[in-house]
């Protein structure tokens, strides 16, 4: 297992959902919910300014494809805020993170959580379940799991 912070990133249409885990990647914890700048570079700022704080080596973006694993109108939404990530100088890998909201929905509900109260806190508990998978399949496969991000660092060390 790599040592070392990564951030789990949930990319929404209205909201960006952030978690971070430890540096011996054992858990995930929430961080906050980002509010998407479509037309400026407040969020990716903001985001940039979490990378600096905690020391990140990775961002791990979830990918939402749809069941059938195709790409959609959401992926190349995500796919960009990744290529953004990626344009600060920070590694970025994707993540398949399909149903990562209905299990963030359904841990939410199991702490007696509705759709009222958790809708503040769904993005960072959806970026926690794609963050917490990314590094329990690294703990046990021993590798990363996901695709680097084309242009990262990763990506050039590893060709």
């Amino acid at each position: 297992m790599r040592v070392g912070v990564r951030l789990g990133i949930d990319v929404g249409k209205a909201r960006i959902g952030v978690a971070k885990c430890d540096a011996h990647g054992m858990i995930a914890t929430p961080v906050e919910t980002v509010a998407r700048d479509l037309e400026g570079s407040t969020d990716i700022e903001r985001i940039g300014a979490l990378i600096a704080e905690y020391e990140v080596i990775e961002c791990v973006v979830g990918l939402p494809l749809n069941m059938q694993g195709q790409h959609t109108a959401s992926t190349d939404d995500a796919l960009g805020f990744a290529h953004r990530i990626a344009a600060l100088g920070t590694d970025v890998r994707l993540v398949d993170e399909r149903l990562s909201t209905v299990t963030a929905w359904g841990q939410l509900h199991a702490t007696g959580k509705n759709h009222k109260k958790g809708r503040g806190v769904i993005d960072q508990a959806a970026a926690v379940v794609i963050l917490q998978h990314a590094i329990d399949a690294e703990r046990l496969r021993g590798e990363p799991t996901g695709t680097v991000l084309p242009g990262t660092q990763q990506e050039e060390t590893t060709s």
